[in-house]
């Protein structure tokens, strides 16, 4: 096995679907339902507020960058589709059911 660089982590990719509840009394993550995970934001979805609170979230519990999130179905509703890069689907899962 080589030397691992610093590119080989960027080439990794992970999806998970999320379904947002804005305008909540707090932020908190809310479990898994069926194949998404629930999170509950305070943030009202006006102007892309609620989905910065969103990838805020989730780069504190995930240990990412922001820029590493990005929404890429959904930005105008509930259910959205993520794509995180460097991390991988294991480790999101890992980071995501802790608590």
């Amino acid at each position: 096995m080589g030397k691992r660089t610093c590119h080989e982590s960027e080439d990794i990719y992970a999806s998970i679907k999320i379904k947002l509840i804005p305008g909540s009394s707090k932020n908190q993550f809310a479990g898994k339902e069926d194949d998404f995970y629930r999170v509950k934001v305070t943030a009202l979805p006006i102007e892309g507020r609620a989905n910065r609170a969103l990838i805020s979230m989730l780069s504190k519990k995930l240990k990412r960058p922001k820029g590493d999130i990005e929404i890429i179905s959904g930005k105008t509703s509930r259910i959205k589709l993520l794509r995180l890069r460097g991390i991988d689907k294991e480790s999101v899962v890992g980071l995501m059911e802790a608590d």
